[in-house]
């Protein structure tokens, strides 16, 4: 990495220089400290400034509008970016940028209509970070095997920040809403200068040869991807069906903001617990009991229905799809060895947003009723427990049919792939 930093290396006060994942900490850090002052601004005034009719409308029509970079964009600009000396630190200078300048304008439009288009683009541009910080970790890690050690630790440096910042957003919001959104608009610009210190590097200097492709497309990491989907869709489906769904209830804005914070501490929880856990169960396992504990807390939830209930559930599937990230990460280092980690996980991000945004349209669409929403969350943790299960069986069946033809063992039988 040493060739490709961008900056000679500095020593302040006889200290050796931060290295390339330090600088990338600092950067997460800032930006999640820019998200949680902005979320605890917006938190009154985002749903509860409009009627319940309208704010579904317009939530409705932001999704879908704010899936186009995902779906269409990333897929076409993404690899350019990647080929670029220096292209994804680019991207997090800028989204850090037009994040301070989003929230500046925020401040000016709490009582505006405005509100909703960059309330929508600060979703935008946080997704668009977070496929830039998959595509760079790998990149600042040293040592491949400590990949997914370096995810976990970015997660919990997340929330400590999201913990730290909680306190002085809430004193700045009673003293004036809009104090939170300038805060922010600063840790973000901070951000922003931070990341001119992320390493200039090359994420993929050419497209995916087939060693990459092959690895890529065996049974047990399409099956991790789909259940990471699933994982993601319940996430999305929960927050949305839960942000609707308390508007009706008694100090409903309370509730969701409680839910908000189980939802941080679980997460936290399960990245701080999931490498241990990885240590005494397969990356399937994983996989699958985070699915099932959705199933089971979902259908739990639904026969509870009550306000703690749906609180109860956030933080189930928050926790359920850090630990499903941590085992699909693995999955893909252990069987996709020559893969290029840095294109792979930024493609996966920007999927993984993709999933969360559609599992965010079905509350909006349909209102569902507490217990009902509920349900649906369970029914998608099973969907995805068997969405995992056949296409595993599928595409190991396919290959071994292909591998007989061709007169070869299967790669499973040959010692080339692991699946723990």
């Amino acid at each position: 990495m040493s060739g490709n930093q961008g900056d000679a290396p500095r020593r302040d006060h006889g200290l050796p220089p931060p290295g390339p994942f330090q600088r990338l900490s600092r950067v997460h850090a800032l930006m999640t400290a820019g998200d949680a002052f902005m979320a605890i601004s917006l938190a009154d005034s985002l749903f509860l400034s409009i009627s319940p009719d309208a704010a579904r409308t317009r939530v409705l029509l932001f999704l879908a509008v704010s899936m186009a970079p995902f779906a269409v964009v990333a897929p076409l600009i993404g690899p350019l970016i990647d080929r670029m000396r220096g292209g994804q630190r680019i991207v997090v200078m800028v989204v850090a940028v037009l994040r301070a300048a989003v929230l500046v304008g925020m401040a000016s439009s709490l009582d505006s209509l405005t509100l909703f288009p960059l309330a929508f683009a600060a979703l935008v541009l946080s997704k668009t970070y977070a496929v830039s910080k998959s595509a760079l970790v790998p990149v600042t890690v040293p040592d491949p095997e400590r990949f997914v050690e370096a995810n976990s630790r970015l997660a919990l440096i997340a929330g400590i920040a999201g913990f730290v910042v909680a306190g002085p957003a809430i004193g700045l919001q009673v003293i004036d809403p809009r104090a939170p959104l300038v805060t922010g608009a600063l840790a973000f610009l901070a951000a922003g200068l931070n990341a001119r210190r992320l390493p200039r590097v090359v994420i993929a200097e050419s497209p995916p040869d087939a060693l990459e492709t092959e690895e890529l497309h065996l049974p047990e990491v399409v099956a991790a991807a789909v259940a990471m989907r699933a994982l993601r869709v319940a996430v999305g489906f929960q927050f949305f069906h839960l942000a609707f769904w308390l508007r009706s209830e008694i100090a409903g804005t309370a509730w969701f903001g409680l839910a908000i914070a189980v939802s941080s501490l679980s997460t936290n929880a399960a990245n701080l617990v999931g490498p241990r856990v990885r240590e005494r169960m397969g990356n399937q396992t994983m996989l699958m009991s985070a699915l099932a504990t959705v199933t089971v807390a979902g259908i739990g939830c639904a026969w509870w229905d009550r306000v703690t209930a749906g609180v109860v559930l956030t933080g189930v599937v928050y926790a359920s799809a850090a630990i499903g990230r941590l085992a699909f990460e693995a999955t893909v280092q252990e069987n996709a060895p020559d893969a290029n980690r840095g294109r792979v996980f930024a493609r996966s991000e920007a999927q993984n947003q993709i999933a969360w945004v559609v599992g965010g349209l079905v509350p909006v669409a349909v209102s569902p009723s507490g217990w009902v929403g509920f349900a649906m969350v369970g029914a998608v943790g099973a969907a995805g427990a068997w969405l995992n299960l056949r296409t595993a069986r599928d595409l190991r069946g396919l290959r071994d049919a292909r591998a007989t033809n061709r007169g070869r063992r299967p790669r499973s039988e040959s010692g080339e792939g692991r699946d723990r």
